[in-house]
């Protein structure tokens, strides 16, 4: 009997899962239509992959406003329901679960994905990184403040975008708090220096992220509802001033929704030269956080294994060992070695790199 804490059943939200091994959410770029909506490919990959205990798919926009990379889907109109439909029944019949990844870049995007528009952001801060548009990777530039009345549209728009996702038939969806987008963006000082409701302490930078997680749940329920941050993240965004007391603050408040989960992002790198933020995000947080508890970044099989044993995490998220090895619960219980993936295809393509890369089963036919 194969004994690996990764592959024993766990319960999320409302759900059973038959394990604990998690598809984190990876942008592929492979929305190619005037739609942004996925397509029988999209449905193909992820149903090559729904072995997975939970699939979370790439973040997709909650509106037009959301966008900032070439060819990435969304989740706000009736073509995208309808495309996302086919994915999620794909996925269902092969016995998986999938959640929706909602998404707004904020200032990481450009004014030609909105008719020459400034993207819109908590404050007039440019990024100064890149944005990946049709033409190829250009500049940021300064965005526009949100004033006080579009904030909270916007907040709007992540419950209307939940409300599509249950529509859709995704069994629930998780709010995209990390890797320095817009919810991120709002939650550090060092990108928000609002004087309203949303900007100054602690709290009110919080505001905008708990507003969201309220109306989710609301609308679909905390125990469909998931959220991702990043507390040791710094792309896209500086550090906060005090970062650990920010996640310490916004952590320990999320335990008070029952939230299906919290997903986490480890540290990448060493930051011990940047004062007040956590090295060990998933070990600190498991004792500030109550409830499910995903964890990402870095781990192989024995890592996962590890974490789960000794408790710091519930679930597992990989990445991009997911991208070349559709079958990677297989591949974990037999103790396979993991095929390895083409970065080349990650961004740029159709099946090749995508739904191409062959099971276990099929290497050994």
């Amino acid at each position: 009997m194969n004994t690996q804490p990764l592959l024993t059943p766990v319960k999320l939200g409302r759900y059973r899962l038959a394990n604990r091994v998690v598809m984190a959410p990876l942008t592929r770029s492979r929305a190619y239509n005037r739609d942004r909506a996925p397509t029988e490919l999209h449905a193909q990959y992820y149903a090559q992959r729904a072995s997975a205990g939970l699939i979370v798919t790439e973040g997709s926009q909650i509106s037009p406003q959301g966008v900032g990379y070439v060819y990435t889907p969304g989740i706000h109109t009736a073509a995208q329901i309808r495309a996302w439909k086919k994915v999620t029944d794909a996925v269902h019949a092969e016995g998986g679960h999938i959640f929706s990844q909602l998404w707004h870049v904020g200032y990481v995007s450009h004014p030609d994905f909105h008719d020459g528009a400034l993207p819109v952001a908590p404050s007039a801060i440019n990024p100064r990184s890149k944005s990946f548009t049709p033409q190829g990777l250009k500049d940021t530039v300064t965005p526009r403040p949100l004033e006080t009345d579009e904030v909270k549209a916007v907040v709007r728009d992540y419950v209307r975008a939940a409300r599509n996702a249950v529509e859709a038939g995704f069994d629930g969806v998780e709010i995209h708090g990390a890797n320095g987008y817009l919810i991120e963006q709002f939650l550090r000082d060092s990108t928000n220096k609002r004087s309203d409701e949303y900007g100054g302490s602690i709290p009110n930078r919080a505001r905008f992220l708990f507003e969201i997680v309220e109306g989710i749940s609301d609308a679909i329920g905390a125990d469909r509802t998931g959220v991702r941050l990043s507390p040791a993240n710094t792309w896209n965004v500086p550090p906060d001033s005090d970062t650990q007391a920010l996640y310490d603050f916004v952590i320990g408040a999320l335990s008070s929704y029952e939230l299906a989960y919290l997903h986490l992002r480890e540290a990448q790198g060493d930051l011990s030269a940047i004062p007040n933020m956590v090295q060990n995000v998933t070990a600190h947080y498991r004792t500030v956080y109550r409830g499910t508890l995903i964890t990402n970044t870095g781990y192989d099989r024995d890592k996962g294994n590890t974490v789960i044993a000794k408790g710091d995490a519930d679930l597992v998220a990989y990445g991009v060992p997911y991208i070349a090895n559709p079958d990677l619960v297989e591949r974990f219980r037999v103790g396979a070695p993991l095929a390895q993936a083409d970065q080349s295809t990650f961004y740029q393509g159709g099946a090749r790199g995508y739904t191409d890369y062959p099971s276990l089963q099929a290497e050994a036919a």
